[in-house]
């Protein structure tokens, strides 16, 4: 993940990374800067040729990282591309609140190779109350243009719309407003809290959050989505989180830090050319992502040695001992780091989502159980 623009024209009440307890990205500049750039275009050629890569996943974030211009993303995404080695594909994507899409900026996107993933509360304004600008004004007319442009226009750059659960909305509403703007995939998230700060709609820290009666709201939400999703008969669009699920109670591999116990596998580049872990874990505690690292003086196989980074990729052997005894370890696999922390003992705790992931993962496994019946017999 590169921080092309480190600034962000929305002023969403409830962001973690300009609200939250980080304040790392005050004293770093809103745009990086063309020689940070560069570098890291080729620090990511030389670990794609390290280590014999056939593909890589570019992704161009924020902030807005639109506020960059489209012109300087296609420029950056061409640059890594040209450096890549021989047979190795670079899979670049924007994530983009869509407020600044325009049928110019679409079109440079989509010509220069780079999907358009869009960030969302739901599919109609009233979803959206929270999403204003730095003026108190609604981002939803800007966004909802953008999004149906993307739908109209360019469909073939479309990646999908990325969503934060939220508990207190109808959810079989809000999956089909989403459905509205004809996503190809959602990716459906649980909002960063964690056992200090928890998250809404979840006992305050010190109340009881185990045994019979403990509370699922994000859960019930997730299941009844599934649901509506699951009963359909037909592919409506991809949704990644219930995917991923299935995927890993077959017993194939995971792709999402929120479920499963493969290696974390992204780094981020700030804008000044520092590398960090990934922004989510910004929601702990102030300098949690920071490395000590930057594009200039590192590669990134020496982020792979950090010890942030190598305790993501320890599989079971880091989690919680209530985790590596729990028989939905494999699908679960602890559930979002950052969604672990606790300021007393760190990251070395179950999920404050530990209930809701429970629900929804049994739920699933039900739901599964039942469409293979007859093959079973």
């Amino acid at each position: 993940m590169v921080k092309v623009h480190g600034r962000c024209n929305l002023a969403c009440r409830y962001c973690y990374l300009y609200e939250g307890p980080d304040r790392t990205w005050r004293d770093r500049p809103a745009a990086a800067a063309p020689a940070v750039l560069d570098r890291t275009a080729h620090r990511i050629a030389e670990h794609a040729a390290t280590h014999e890569l056939r593909d890589v996943a570019l992704v161009l974030h924020g902030g807005e990282p639109l506020l960059a211009g489209a012109d300087r993303l296609a420029a950056f995404a061409d640059r890594v591309r040209g450096l890549a080695p021989d047979g190795c594909t670079v899979h670049t994507t924007v994530q983009t609140n869509a407020t600044l899409l325009t049928e110019p900026r679409t079109a440079t996107l989509a010509r220069h190779g780079i999907r358009i993933g869009i960030s969302l509360d739901g599919g109609r304004p009233a979803h959206n109350s929270r999403r204003t600008d730095h003026a108190g004004r609604p981002s939803w007319p800007a966004a909802a243009r953008g999004a149906r442009l993307l739908a109209d226009r360019h469909p073939d750059a479309y990646a999908g719309i990325l969503t934060v659960v939220d508990p207190d909305t109808d959810p079989i509403e809000m999956y089909e407003s989403l459905l509205e703007l004809r996503p190809p995939a959602l990716d459906l998230l649980l909002p960063h809290g964690n056992w200090t700060n928890p998250p809404p709609g979840l006992p305050p820290t010190g109340a009881p959050r185990t045994g019979p009666g403990r509370p699922t709201p994000y859960g019930d939400w997730l299941t009844t989505v599934f649901d509506r999703w699951w009963r359909t008969g037909r592919r409506e669009t991809r949704v990644r989180l219930f995917e991923e699920c299935i995927a890993l109670l077959l017993g194939l591999p995971g792709a999402t830090e929120s479920l499963g116990l493969d290696p974390v596998n992204a780094i981020v580049v700030e804008t000044d050319g520092t590398i960090e872990q990934v922004d989510s874990l910004k929601s702990a505690y102030d300098t949690a992502a920071a490395t000590g690292l930057d594009i200039f003086h590192h590669a990134f196989d020496d982020a792979l040695r950090h010890p942030g980074i190598a305790a993501r990729r320890a599989g079971a052997g880091a989690l919680a001992a209530a985790c590596r005894a729990c028989p939905l370890l494999t699908v679960c696999g602890g559930g979002h780091y950052a969604h672990r922390y606790r300021a007393e003992n760190g990251f070395a705790n179950p999920s404050v989502y530990c209930a809701d992931l429970e629900r929804l993962v049994r739920h699933v496994a039900a739901r599964l159980f039942d469409a293979t019946a007859g093959e079973r017999r």
